[in-house]
C-alpha cells in the first residue's frame, strides 16, 4: 500500500515551531509501505519556523496578521497533485492544523478553541475522495 503521511508526523521538523510531531504509531503503522512524506504549508512555500496560522473566516491568516492564505491553497494543490501522481491509497493526517486537520480546526481566535471542520489540504482530499486518516484515530 501507498501511504502519504504529514511530514511532521515522520520527524520531519516542519513545524511551524520548527519542532515535529514525530509519532510512534504512525511508523509501526506505515512499516512495510511505500510512505510518501508531505507538508502542504512548506510546499507552498513557507518557512520552518513560522508563525502559527489559523483559518480566519474562511482564510488563513498567521497570529500577527499577515494572511499566508495564498501559500496554504498553493501548497495543498501541490501537495494534491503529488498524492494523486503516486496513486496514493490513503493519507495520514496531523490532526487539528489549518493544513491538515481531518475532523477539527482552531476556530482562528487563536485560543485553542476547536471546532468541527477540516484543514485546506483535508478538504481538497475530501473532494477528490481520497481516503484520509487523522493521526489520532490510529
Amino acid at each position: 500500500m501507498k501511504i502519504a503521511v504529514s511530514a511532521c508526523l515522520l520527524g520531519q521538523n516542519c513545524k511551524y515551531n520548527g519542532g515535529n510531531n514525530y509519532n510512534k504509531k504512525v511508523m509501526d503503522f506505515i512499516y512495510g509501505h511505500e510512505c510518501i512524506p508531505v507538508c502542504p504549508e512548506v510546499m507552498g512555500g513557507l518557512s520552518t519556523p513560522r508563525n502559527p496560522s489559523e483559518i480566519v473566516n474562511g482564510v488563513v491568516t498567521q497570529n500577527n496578521g499577515n494572511i499566508v492564505d495564498r501559500e496554504f491553497r498553493e501548497g495543498a494543490r501541490i501537495a494534491l497533485e503529488l498524492v494523486l501522481k503516486e496513486k496514493v491509497d490513503m493519507v495520514i493526517l496531523q490532526s487539528r492544523s489549518p493544513s491538515c486537520g481531518v475532523k477539527n480546526i482552531y476556530d482562528g481566535t487563536f485560543s485553542k478553541t476547536l471546532i468541527n471542520g477540516q484543514g485546506i489540504f483535508a478538504s481538497l482530499l475530501k473532494e477528490h475522495g481520497i481516503k484520509m486518516l487523522d493521526v489520532e484515530d490510529l
